[in-house]
């Protein structure tokens, strides 16, 4: 069967594309086309052939160079909402981090005034033992400034009775003695 009699029909559109009516069939494409065949012989115009490519490529192919140039606009859109995306888990993270970082400093300060209160408890407890070691100081030596006194006064008293014991004991043996010297004369 020929396919000469397909040169006339076909889109109209394809007197916008050049023609090549030198081109030949690469051998590659003859042996793909003879393989393809039936048993039959067909032969096929270079022609027609030229033709139904540049039909078939006028009506594809601005479709696909509009869906080429589609994809790539939403790929290169999808790049820029990763992109923001990114961003925006990066803020998440800092602000995150702020909280944290807030929240340590928050804790920090609760237990810096824990601190300043056990410092000033500490420095006051201080100054009362300070106190009561004075004050029992002075307990102490005046305890012992009366045991001084006390012992002194029994000294004394020690001394005065063995002092009135010994004027009696001399006063006896004085009134003894006059008392014998009375009562003989």
């Amino acid at each position: 069967m020929e396919v000469e009699e397909m040169e006339d029909e076909g889109p109209s559109s394809h007197s916008e594309l050049p023609h090549s009516d030198d081109l030949q069939l690469a051998p590659q494409e003859s042996a793909c086309l003879e393989s393809s065949a039936p048993v039959e012989n067909v032969f096929v115009d270079k022609k027609a052939v030229d033709k139904l490519t540049e039909g078939l490529l006028s009506h594809y192919l601005p479709d696909l160079q509009n869906s080429k140039r589609a994809l790539q606009e939403l790929t290169q859109n999808q790049v820029i909402l990763l992109d923001t995306l990114d961003q925006e888990v990066t803020k998440f993270r800092e602000c995150n981090a702020l909280l944290d970082l807030n929240s340590l400093f928050t804790e920090a300060k609760i237990y810096h005034n824990k601190l300043v209160n056990i410092r000033k408890e500490m420095i006051m407890l201080h100054e009362k033992t300070t106190k009561l070691k004075k004050r029992a100081l002075k307990l102490q030596q005046q305890k012992q400034k009366e045991e001084l006194e006390k012992e002194q006064q029994r000294v004394s008293m020690d001394q005065d009775l063995d002092l009135l014991r010994s004027v009696m004991s001399t006063g006896a043996s004085l009134r003894a003695e006059w008392l014998h010297h009375f009562c003989t004369n």
